[in-house]
């Protein structure tokens, strides 16, 4: 049985330590590129929850002209500030769409992350939608020139229904999501896919449906992020003309640990939770103090009883 180190569920801080024996911590990073959403290729205006800087607002080199892997890291260090984050990272490929590109820059900089003595591995996110067969090829010709590193691809999902991702302007087919994974499925590489608890028009039930979708299918890893409204997005004009609401936090307590019971034990939770720029961030304002996010979903985890997959099991028997 898989060490969980002593949580309720399989953490990525478990699985970093269970496989590499310590702590690593991810680097954000900014490799200036954009989005089919943001660009015109599909639309302008980009995700409606979707910041100015493309999801990365805590992204280094955001100011920078070119991508300097080294800056990057150092300014991504000084953001932790005193605290002790060991000798290895992750780097982060965050803000807008990592593998929309000219093929020879996307090498450039995976390579480039990768040659760094400091990286352990590299975690990509991108949208489905984006993942033709040459970046696909590219992946599995770097797994296999840096064979002692890791390379992840992050899929932002948000929601397996189409009703919900027509209104966030997703802009592509759960079919697409699909076929995207199973691609890099086949070509052995780890996916972590994002869904989003809270999206407007959303019951419970719904947000449930997709986390037993997603733990259907048994990715590498999954990222449980709390909706947050930002100022300058569409998505606040919509919660300041009273649209929607946003989840309390005793509501987003429960639903998130029904969703941990859901999801199949050997899936990887990078996060349950999120964080929102202070300065940017309009709703839910619980979500500022992340520390007590966490303390209060493992009191209530343990409270229900609840472990990783508890909630599978049963369903898998009706």
């Amino acid at each position: 049985m898989t060490d969980w180190q002593g949580k309720p569920y399989y953490s990525l801080d478990a699985y970093f330590k269970n496989t590499y024996h310590h702590k690593l911590y991810k680097i954000a990073l900014n490799a200036h590129l954009t989005c089919p959403n943001r660009d015109g290729t599909l639309d302008f205006r980009g995700c409606i929850f979707c910041s100015a800087g493309g999801s990365g607002d805590f992204a280094a080199g955001g100011r920078d002209s070119v991508f300097d892997v080294d800056r990057q890291l150092r300014e991504g260090l000084s953001l932790f500030g005193s605290k002790n984050v060991g000798d290895e990272y992750v780097a982060y490929f965050q803000a807008f769409t990592n593998t929309y590109g000219p093929l020879p820059y996307l090498e450039e900089i995976y390579q480039s992350a990768l040659s760094h003595p400091k990286i352990r591995g590299i975690s990509i996110a991108t949208r489905p939608d984006c993942m033709g067969p040459e970046v696909l090829t590219l992946l599995c010709k770097l797994k296999k020139e840096f064979p002692d590193k890791f390379l992840w691809v992050e899929l932002g999902l948000q929601t397996k229904h189409e009703a919900t991702a027509e209104y966030i302007r997703r802009l592509y087919p759960l079919s697409v999501f699909e076929e995207t994974f199973e691609r890099l499925r086949e070509a052995g590489i780890p996916v972590i896919v994002h869904l989003i608890l809270g999206l407007p028009g959303e019951t419970r039930e719904m947000m449930l449906e997709s986390v037993s979708y997603v733990s259907g299918l048994k990715p590498f890893g999954v990222k449980l992020q709390l909706l947050h409204v930002l100022r300058g997005t569409d998505l606040a004009k919509d919660y300041q003309a009273g649209a929607f609401e946003v989840l309390t936090k005793e509501a987003y307590l429960e639903i998130l640990s029904e969703s941990i019971a859901r999801l199949d034990e050997s899936i990887v939770i990078h996060r349950v939770t999120g964080d929102g720029r202070g300065a940017d961030l309009i709703a839910p304002d619980f979500s500022r103090n992340k520390k007590d996010v966490l303390n209060s979903l493992h009191h209530v985890l343990k409270e229900k009883g609840i472990r990783q997959g508890c909630r599978k099991i049963t369903e898998n028997k009706r």
